[in-house]
């Protein structure tokens, strides 16, 4: 497998979801205390804006717009971030 094809399906399978359910978790914390405090909600943009470069680098893979140590880069630094994690 190549590795643009492992950044694409760790993106996907994993970062991408992930990155949802913690704003859903977050929204769901935000709604019950009624008023988000200024952390809550600088971590909810920062994950937006995370989610958002995620969708971009799958789109970018797609049309093959990363040359391929852009992409050795990319999945090292997520593969540390996801390790770092767990």
């Amino acid at each position: 497998m190549r590795n643009a094809d492992k950044l694409k399906n760790l993106l996907e399978l994993e970062i991408i979801p992930d990155l949802e359910a913690a704003i859903d978790a977050l929204f769901e914390a935000i709604d019950k205390s009624k008023n988000a405090s200024k952390a809550q909600k600088e971590d909810l943009e920062e994950m937006r804006e995370m989610r958002t470069e995620c969708f971009a680098i799958v789109e970018e893979l797609g049309r093959n717009e990363l040359d391929d140590e852009e992409v050795d880069e990319l999945l090292a630094e997520l593969v540390d971030m996801k390790t770092e994690e767990e």
